[in-house]
């Protein structure tokens, strides 16, 4: 595993992370935190998968999120489950069929991440697929807002609730998608959620909070790969490393009344 990174690497991740913070806001804001780490790991069967058929790894984790998050909205849509629920149930199945099947040092790699062998290929994708994230983003904040509310509300607005969940779920698993090679099935949730989390602690609101989810997630990716390149380290635990220390920073502040 490597640390090293070219500048078409450095775009994508700093891309991912901005990516990831704005997904994150509304993650937070719909207390799908745990779903977000939990999530990540539906990945793992088709990175096992892709892996074994010799297949690029990262085409077998996107289709395993995709379809793992219809499985997902479907069962949500017609049981009435809770999301994070059937996210668990989910995870706990793809956690013990990717272990399974995916070979030892190929596991490890999964689980944590690496920067290293990214084609320009994937680099296009992964920064045509960061674009998209932040222009659904900025197009439907006011729709996911206004289900946040009250779906009830947003269905007298015109809104078709469930297709909007679809999408927003969508967009999560490609978020997820997006930041595995840097940081891995067990560390990817992270960076959506902690920087979030710091953001809405500090923000007064929405377009603050996109802000400084934005900042921070960035920030931390340049600081964790710098820092990680300085000391040899693997990036995606530093990365989540320096993120935490902005969020523990962040409680500095005293909260408003």
């Amino acid at each position: 595993m490597t640390t090293s990174l070219d500048v078409g690497s450095l775009a994508l991740s700093l891309a991912m992370a901005a990516a990831a913070g704005l997904v994150g806001c509304f993650a937070v804001m719909r207390k799908m935190t745990l779903a977000a780490d939990a999530l990540s790991h539906v990945a793992l069967p088709g990175i096992g998968l892709a892996i074994l058929l010799r297949a690029n790894p990262l085409v077998g984790a996107i289709a395993t999120l995709a379809a793992g998050t219809i499985l997902i909205w479907a069962v949500e849509r017609h049981t009435g489950i809770s999301t994070e629920t059937i996210v668990g149930v989910v995870f706990s199945v793809a956690l013990a069929v990717g272990t399974m099947i995916t070979p030892g040092e190929a596991l490890i790699d999964a689980l944590f991440g690496g920067a290293g062998k990214i084609s320009s290929i994937e680099v296009v994708a992964g920064l045509a697929a960061a674009i998209a994230i932040v222009v659904f983003i900025a197009m439907k904040r006011h729709e996911l807002v206004v289900t946040l509310v009250s779906p009830e509300i947003a269905l007298t607005c015109g809104i078709d609730v469930s297709r909007l969940n679809l999408m927003y779920l969508l967009t999560f698993a490609l978020t997820v998608a997006l930041g595995l090679r840097y940081l891995g099935v067990l560390l990817m949730g992270s960076l959506m959620i902690i920087p979030a989390a710091t953001a809405r602690r500090l923000a007064s609101n929405l377009r603050a909070m996109f802000s400084i989810s934005a900042a921070v997630a960035v920030l931390s990716t340049l600081a964790g790969t710098y820092i990680a390149s300085v000391m040899n380290r693997q990036t995606g635990p530093v990365i989540i490393s320096a993120a935490g220390a902005l969020f523990f920073l962040s409680l500095v502040r005293p909260r408003e009344a």
